[in-house]
């Protein structure tokens, strides 16, 4: 992409463009450049919630309505036992388990000692499990009955102080309790001085008004762990500041909505995201409490019972992914429930598709925005206006009190809209810094007054502050000197009504550098009718004959990482050991 402000020297694109925020002008009407941010210690949300309306529903889990009073009252409790087993400023405690109240509750009663909470994926390998406590430096592992042998498996490698064990039935109804034991058939567990139950905490002491003082511009809240996709991974520092900020940059387009839709009550949000997820963390479970709304849980995936849900309960707000919205529009019976009560759909943690998109609020009639952000930055950048010009294939525009610009590779210096180069982030939500010093080196660099957080993330800035991403730039295929985007010709390829996922990688070769490969998952009424031949003549003209895919492959699905993001590191991986078979 060619720009015709190529002569610009760094300072000119920040004054023109940067400084001044041009995007500013795409802001829906009522939201600010920016809002008067406040830092402040994350337990006071919940704090006041139970203060100012505690039997309002906070958590919908199985049916079973669990109010901020309980949640309150469970994560004084929880406090109080933290408080007596050592735990205070600044240690480190592990979170382990699927969406339930207890993390909520667990969360919380860490906040209020001062302890850094590390989220853990529920469905971490032993290995992998003994890696993330050994990083961290967690005291306590609090953890799931229904995933604790693998938790059980790793303490053989490396030690903590105290595991505390939650039961995935312990907020379901009486009811339900016995059924979900039967069926989830959880492992008898040994309790002991150091293996404790957590319900048995929760009954065992009394409520705690006790709140460790908090500097929220200097402690951390979170240590959340990023990378996996791409390298070993590496803890961001997440600071209070850091995510109190991001809660009030997001509240100005939730009133926009709001006001828009002539209501004044309290969200609630559908809570499928996992909450080990930054991206779950901060817009479903942290800005829910902070909205003193309600999050219908969910433990696991379900497609169905989401719809069953958002009809229900009458469901406001759904943050997802792209295979999540492409799986609600390609499932079967998606028309048959009621999806007219949401007031808006986000989608982020990766690229959403402009056929997913188009189909998706075609279908539902439900408004859809593409948005962006990132652990590191906890976690929203960008996000497309509601009500505004919406640009589809565009990640939208820095959201209030947020500065971003297009960097060199290399070097650290602005481009002019239109230039292809490394999106880079400056503003309160973007995180402390890794816990790798050599990481920071990396990651961040300081330029006309800001300090300037990497992405790695490929994009482009237009004229009007819309920015785009190609590509992350590990992703990134170079085929005889060309840079060639695995999304540009994902897209091409999703637009073809045979295709429902598809995913492209670079392959190793002498010749060329690296040969595009593209994997597709076909809609289930062309199986079997359609051929690789058929989609490679159906690309030849709507790509470049540097960016066609050399072979295409038909999968029955594609790896995904629990958040929903395809994995092309996997099927790079897979291609690579086939390789060094044949050699």
């Amino acid at each position: 992409m060619e720009s015709s402000a190529q002569a610009m020297t760094s300072q000119e694109v920040f004054e023109k463009y940067i400084a001044s925020r041009i995007w500013a002008k795409n802001y829906d009407e009522g939201v600010p450049i920016d809002v008067e941010i406040r830092p402040f210690p994350l337990y006071e949300i919940l704090d006041k919630a139970v203060k100012e309306y505690p039997d309002r529903e906070a958590q919908i889990f199985f049916g079973r309505r669990i109010s901020y009073r309980t949640l309150g009252d469970h994560s004084d409790r929880l406090a109080k036992a933290f408080k007596e087993l050592g735990v205070g400023k600044g240690d480190v405690i592990a979170l382990h388990m699927p969406n339930n109240p207890a993390y909520t509750v667990t969360f919380f009663a860490a906040l209020k000692v001062g302890a850094v909470v590390s989220p853990m994926n529920p469905l971490y390998t032993p290995r992998e499990i003994a890696y993330h406590l050994k990083s961290s430096g967690s005291k306590i592992l609090v953890t799931s009955n229904v995933i604790y042998k693998n938790a059980e498996q790793a303490l053989k490698d490396v030690k903590v102080e105290r595991v505390i064990v939650s039961g995935i039935e312990d907020y379901m109804s009486p009811i339900l309790r016995p059924l979900a034991r039967m069926k989830l058939k959880p492992p008898k567990i040994s309790y002991s001085d150091t293996v404790l139950s957590y319900m048995d905490l929760i009954k065992s002491h009394s409520p705690s008004s006790f709140r460790e003082k908090i500097d929220p511009s200097e402690d951390l809240a979170a240590l959340m762990y990023t990378g996996g996709t791409t390298g070993t991974p590496k803890g961001a520092m997440i600071l209070h500041a850091n995510i109190s900020a991001n809660l009030q940059q997001l509240e100005p387009l939730y009133n926009v909505i709001k006001k828009k839709r002539g209501y004044s009550g309290p969200l609630r949000f559908i809570g499928l995201l996992p909450w080990y997820h930054i991206y779950g963390l901060i817009t479903v479970m942290f800005y829910a409490v902070y909205d003193g709304g309600t999050v219908i849980v969910f433990p696991r995936p379900d497609i169905e019972g989401l719809m069953k849900a958002v009809e229900k309960y009458k469901a406001h707000v759904l943050h997802g992914v792209p295979t999540l919205y492409n799986a609600i529009n390609n499932h079967p019976k998606v028309g048959k429930y009621k999806l007219n009560t949401l007031f808006f759909c986000v989608s982020g943690a990766a690229p959403l598709p402009l056929e997913v998109a188009r189909r998706f609020e075609k279908l539902t009639g439900a408004v859809l925005r593409e948005g962006y952000g990132l652990t590191e930055t906890a976690v929203v950048t960008h996000v497309n206006p509601l009500y505004g010009k919406n640009k589809l294939g565009s990640i939208g525009i820095p959201i209030p009190n947020t500065y971003a610009a297009i960097a060199d590779l290399e070097k650290p210096v602005l481009l002019p809209p239109g230039s292809i180069g490394e999106i880079v982030i400056s503003g309160p939500q973007v995180m402390k810094g890794y816990n790798v010093e050599e990481e920071n080196r990396l990651a961040f660099f300081t330029a006309h007054g800001l300090r300037w957080f990497r992405t790695g993330d490929i994009g482009y800035m237009d004229e009007e502050g819309y920015f785009y991403v190609l590509d992350r730039k590990k992703d990134m295929i170079k085929y005889k000197g060309y840079s060639v985007y695995p999304r540009e010709i994902e897209e091409v390829l999703l637009s073809n009504e045979c295709v429902k996922e598809a995913a492209v990688v670079g392959i190793p070769s002498p010749d060329v550098g690296e040969i595009p490969k593209a994997f597709v998952v076909l809609k289930d009424a062309c199986i079997g009718k359609i051929r690789e031949d058929d989609l490679l003549k159906w690309v030849e003209d709507k790509l470049a004959p540097y960016k066609r895919p050399k072979s295409i492959e038909f999968r029955g699905d594609l790896p995904k990482s629990p958040v929903g993001k395809i994995l092309r590191r996997v099927l790079r991986d897979e291609e690579l050991k086939k390789l060094q078979k044949q050699e």
